[in-house]
C-alpha cells in the first residue's frame, strides 16, 4: 500500500521538528558544567613548582578534581600511584612546567574596534562578549588568573561567575566593576553635554568622604572582589585636569577604610607622586602604574608593604618616543590625551628599575589591552630586558608575588591543595625570558585548555 502523499509544508515542518529535537539533544548533552576529570597525571620534564626556588627535573604532578594532589619524583604511572588504570597521562617530558601566570591589571571588556563612542551605542551584553574573547586570548597566553580593574556594571562580573560555575572556560577572574572616581576624574565621563550625563548611570562616581563610603559599599553589594580607585587623573581620558591627585586625603582614607572593613583589598590608579603619597598615607594595598614615584615615595611603599603594579610593557606597544606614539595604536587620540601620553616616554621602565633596586614588592599587571590581550607575558620580558630583574624574579612577579599582592590564596605555585593551574613551554624562561611568549600547554583548574607546541 502506498504511503499517503504529504505536502511540502508538512515535510518542512517535520524537518524543522527533527532539527529542533537534534539541537535540543545537543544542548542537553553540552549543558553539563565544565568539570575536571577525577584524576590526571602530568609528567614534567622540568618543573618549577614554586617560583623563587630551583626547578626539578623528571617529576610527576598528580591532579585530583582540579587541585594538586601531590608531586612525586620521576615519571610514575597510574598503577604506581594507586589511581584508576584509565587515568589520563599528560606528557610534558620535553617542556618546562610551572604555575599559570597572573595578571593583576587588565580590562577584559576593552578592546572593541568600532570607535570611541562605542559605550554609548552598545549594551553591557556586547561588552561581555568582548570580555569573553579577551579572556580566552589571555588564557591561551598562559594567564590562568586575572584581575579586571575597570568595567561597567555587571559586564565582567557576569563573565567571572560564568567561568566560576563551569559554563564557559576562562581564567579565574577577580573584578572591580566600575572604579571609584571623583566627578570629572579618570573614570567619569568627559566632554558630554549635561543632559547626556544625567541619563548615564555613573556608578562609582562620588564626592566627599561619606559619599565615597557609599560608593564602595554599593560596589561590594554588587559583588566586586577588589576596590579600584582613580586617585589621580589618567593619560587616556579626555579630561584636561592632568594626572595629579584628584581625590582628597580624607576621601582616600574613607575609601580604603571602608574596603578593608568589608574584607576587600583596595588598589589605586595613581600617576603623580602626590597622589601616590596620599594613597600610602591611606594604607592602600597596591599602586597601579605609579609612574612618577620617586625614591622617597618608593621607600615609603616598601616600609608599609604596599605593592607596585607598574604596567611597564604598555610603552612597548604604545611607543616610548613621540614619533612612535604618534604612529602607534593611539595615534588618533584627542589632543588633550595625546599630550599626557607623550610625557611618559621611557618612565615606566625607569620606575621598575628604581623600584626593583630599592626592593619594593612588584607584582605583574599589564593594563591590557594597551598590551594586547594574550601578549601579557611581555610584562615579564620588559622586567628582565629593560629593568634589571633576573628571569626568576620576573616569573615570581607574575606568579607568587601577584598571588600575594592580590590576596589570591589558591594560585601562584603548585603545591598540594592548590589549584591545578599549570602551564608549560618548549623552552625554559629561566634561560631566556622570551619563552613566556610561547606557552604551549595550559591547564586551568584541572581542565586542559591548550595543548600545542610540544605537549603530548
Amino acid at each position: 500500500m502506498r504511503a499517503p502523499r504529504r505536502s511540502v509544508g508538512f515535510l518542512l515542518l517535520l524537518g524543522l521538528a527533527a532539527g529542533a529535537a537534534t539541537l535540543a539533544a545537543s544542548v542537553t548533552a553540552t549543558a553539563v558544567p565544565l568539570a575536571p576529570p577525577a584524576y590526571s597525571i602530568i609528567h614534567a620534564g622540568r618543573l618549577l613548582a614554586q617560583p623563587g626556588k630551583q626547578p626539578v627535573t623528571k617529576a610527576t604532578v598528580v591532579v585530583e578534581k582540579g587541585n594538586i594532589k601531590e608531586i612525586r619524583a620521576g615519571y610514575l604511572d597510574a598503577t604506581a600511584l594507586g589511581l584508576p588504570a584509565d587515568t589520563r597521562v599528560i606528557d610534558l617530558t620535553n617542556m618546562f612546567v610551572m604555575p599559570g601566570f597572573i595578571d593583576l591589571h587588565v580590562h577584559l571588556s576593552s578592546g572593541a574596534e568600532r570607535g570611541r563612542d562605542l559605550n554609548l551605542r552598545e549594551s553591557d551584553n556586547y561588552f561581555t562578549i568582548v570580555a569573553y574573547r579577551s579572556a580566552t586570548a589571555t588564557l591561551m597566553g598562559g594567564f590562568t588568573t586575572v584581575r579586571d580593574l575597570g568595567s561597567e556594571g555587571y559586564t565582567v562580573l557576569g563573565l567571572r561567575n560564568s567561568i566560576r560555575d563551569g559554563i564557559v572556560l576562562g581564567p579565574r577572574i577577580l573584578a572591580s566593576g566600575d572604579p571609584i572616581s571623583p566627578t570629572n576624574g579618570h573614570a567619569d565621563n568627559h566632554n558630554l553635554r549635561e543632559e547626556l550625563l544625567e541619563g548615564i548611570i555613573r556608578r562609582g562616581v562620588c564626592n566627599g568622604a561619606d559619599d565615597c563610603r557609599r560608593a564602595v559599599r554599593e560596589a561590594i553589594r554588587r559583588g566586586v572582589d577588589v576596590i579600584k580607585v582613580m586617585a589621580s587623573g589618567g593619560t587616556l581620558d579626555e579630561g584636561d585636569g592632568g594626572t595629579g591627585q584628584q581625590f582628597t586625603d580624607e576621601e582616600l582614607k574613607a575609601i580604603a577604610d571602608t574596603a578593608h572593613a568589608f574584607g576587600r583589598k583596595v588598589t589605586a590608579h595613581a600617576h603623580a607622586k602626590m597622589a601616590i603619597d596620599a594613597c600610602i598615607r591611606a594604607n592602600f594595598d597596591s599602586i597601579e602604574h605609579g609612574m612618577w614615584a620617586d625614591e622617597e615615595t618608593l621607600r615609603a611603599m616598601k616600609a608599609k608593604g604596599i605593592w607596585l603594579v607598574p604596567t611597564a610593557a604598555t610603552i612597548t606597544y604604545v611607543g616610548d618616543t613621540p614619533e612612535k606614539v604618534r604612529n602607534g595604536p593611539l595615534k588618533d587620540l584627542p589632543a588633550v590625551s595625546m599630550e599626557k601620553v607623550l610625557k611618559l616616554g621611557t618612565q615606566p621602565r625607569k620606575l621598575v628599575t628604581l623600584a626593583h633596586k630599592i626592593g619594593v614588592g612588584i607584582a605583574l599587571g599589564t593594563d591590557a589591552p594597551l598590551v594586547p590581550h594574550g601578549e601579557n607575558g611581555m610584562e615579564m620580558v620588559t622586567y628582565v630586558v629593560d629593568s634589571g630583574m633576573t628571569p626568576m624574579e620576573a616569573l615570581m612577579a607574575g606568579t607568587v608575588n601577584a598571588a600575594q599582592a592580590g590576596g589570591i590564596k589558591e594560585v601562584g605555585q603548585l603545591e598540594p591543595g592548590m589549584a591545578a593551574d599549570v602551564i608549560a613551554m618548549p623552552q625554559s624562561p629561566l634561560d631566556d625570558i622570551h619563552a613566556v611568549m610561547n606557552v604551549g600547554f595550559v591547564m586551568r583548574g584541572g581542565i586542559v585548555a591548550k595543548t600545542t607546541g610540544g605537549a603530548k
